[in-house]
């Protein structure tokens, strides 16, 4: 069974410090990063704190549905599901929280929904029929009838684009990505796209650093691979998904591209499919942890009837700022 010191260790802190995170002391001053640290390595080794053993003997039993269909792929691996019940942990000890990945068309029982991406009036009528407790992210619904997280994209692309070219004085900014066109949609569009405005906004949009193919590894490889033959690399790229990324990387690192001495390399994450290989890169996280915190703060608050009003929250994207750019 796991200890105190355990986590200690495992979190790389002292075990005074998990005693006090772990029990929710206010009054201790540490940053998110090593708080959720803590939280994790305690969640990792199983460790239960005495505070915590006897919350659970009153905690509210939850299962989240999360509806992720329109911006990932059904045959893909949600990687970011399992550390949510770490991040719950960390938010509250009221509840107890399982989270499920749903389908289209495909009843489960769950207590309350997080829909993520634009979603057809057919689909909101299914999610309807799961839940009366449903939160959109980033889906420009309309109606009142639901609370929202709205994500801005564009402000983080901004800052992105602004850091390469303004503080980093790269020349330009090129892209490897995919698109996946699929029975929910296509994904991956809006990626090269709001690129692309950004960029002929300055005047410096080329199509040639522009490589476009599937959402997978083997097409990241091979659209690197053609673009380090063809000397159409900008100075810095912009790879469209994790899977994209780890087959690009592999590319450069066979043949020989330094990062980022030879070119400058941002990593756009949306819903992870892949556990990082590259926890130190720069990257363009669009559903960092306070995306997922409003959106469960929300649906608790519809859950527990605490509140009957619709509620949109809008939350920004988050630059990552690291050692590849």
């Amino acid at each position: 069974m796991a200890t105190i010191k355990d986590v200690a260790q495992a979190a790389q802190v002292s075990a005074a410090a998990v005693s006090r995170v772990l029990n929710k002391d206010e009054n201790i001053s540490v940053s998110p990063e090593v708080r959720t640290r803590i939280f994790q390595a305690a969640h990792a080794l199983g460790y239960v704190s005495p505070r915590q053993r006897k919350a659970a003997e009153v905690k509210t039993h939850l299962t989240i549905g999360v509806a992720d269909w329109r911006i990932l792929r059904p045959d893909r691996h949600n990687v970011r599901l399992s550390s949510l019940t770490c991040l719950v942990q960390m938010m509250t000890d009221q509840y107890e929280v399982s989270f499920v990945r749903l389908a289209f068309g495909q009843p489960q029982k769950v207590d309350g929904v997080i829909a993520l991406g634009v979603f057809t009036e057919a689909e909101v009528d299914f999610l309807r029929s799961l839940s009366f407790a449903i939160v959109f992210v980033n889906s420009g619904q309309q109606s009142y009838e639901f609370d929202q997280v709205q994500v801005d994209f564009e402000r983080g692309y901004e800052q992105m684009v602004s850091y390469l070219l303004d503080r980093k004085q790269y020349t330009g900014i090129g892209y490897i990505g995919g698109i996946y066109d699929g029975p929910g949609g296509r994904i991956g569009v809006t990626r090269a796209q709001a690129l692309r405005r950004l960029l002929e906004k300055r005047g410096l949009y080329d199509e040639r650093l522009f490589h476009i193919g599937e959402i997978s590894r083997e097409s990241g490889y091979e659209l690197a691979c053609k673009a380090i033959k063809e000397h159409t690399l900008a100075e810095a790229m912009l790879l469209g998904s994790d899977e994209v990324a780890e087959g690009a990387m592999d590319a450069f690192r066979e043949m020989g591209v330094r990062i980022p001495k030879d070119v400058a390399v941002i990593i756009y994450q949306d819903l992870q499919t892949l556990e990082s290989k590259w926890p130190t890169g720069t990257c363009l996280e669009m559903y960092p942890d306070y995306v997922w915190e409003n959106a469960l703060e929300l649906l608790f608050g519809r859950i527990s009837g605490k509140r009957s009003q619709a509620v949109t929250v809008m939350v920004p994207t988050r630059l990552k700022i690291g050692d590849t750019a």
